[in-house]
């Protein structure tokens, strides 16, 4: 863990920020189904992810004092628009339910976008709510002209420029990655 997202979970001593390794993905899958339910993989954003390999210097696990995953964050490289500008799509993000209310789950989020900065990376998309989001820089007016793929409530599009004028320009339709991903090419 970096100590400059610290100030954003008082209990951060408690959890160490690790990369995912493919020996996590199964405790990982069991977090998300306990978070948002089995049911999970029919929304749109699993379209956009399905055969698609997340970034993976970006998904990262917090273990507890007993090494168990608390929480967990990934995130998928999308294409935006006719010009397939790169951008990265976050979530799933969740964090135990015995351990909500702990930061835990802003500290990933904080963690994993300056990690994204670092990378190179300077766009950020999800679907979510915009008053939880808006304090990691979030907004929907930054996702005014983008689209994204149905059934998506519009007003939950939420997007984060990483870089000054990151989203200048930048419009259509979010779809799926289908190269390599890279820092040289976000």
């Amino acid at each position: 863990m970096l100590g400059r997202v610290a100030p954003a979970c008082p209990f951060a001593f408690m959890f160490r920020i690790l990369r995912e390794k493919p020996a996590d993905v199964d405790e990982v899958e069991l977090l998300f189904d306990l978070a948002f339910a089995p049911g999970r993989s029919a929304l749109s954003s699993y379209r956009l992810r399905d055969g698609v390999a997340p970034v993976a210097d970006l998904c990262l696990v917090a273990r507890d004092e007993y090494d168990a995953i608390a929480g967990a964050i990934r995130y998928w490289p999308v294409r935006v628009g006719e010009a397939g500008t790169p951008a990265l799509l976050l979530g799933p993000v969740a964090v135990h339910p015995t351990r909500q209310g702990e930061g835990l789950g802003a500290l990933l989020i904080a963690e994993s976008l300056e990690r994204a900065r670092e990378r190179g990376w300077s766009r950020v998309i999800l679907v979510g709510d915009e008053p939880y989001y808006r304090r990691f820089g979030f907004s929907r007016a930054a996702a005014r002209r983008l689209d994204y793929p149905p059934p998506t409530n519009p007003d939950r599009l939420l997007a984060r420029a990483l870089e000054p004028g990151a989203f200048d320009g930048v419009e259509g339709l979010v779809g799926r990655w289908e190269d390599e991903v890279g820092p040289a090419s976000a």
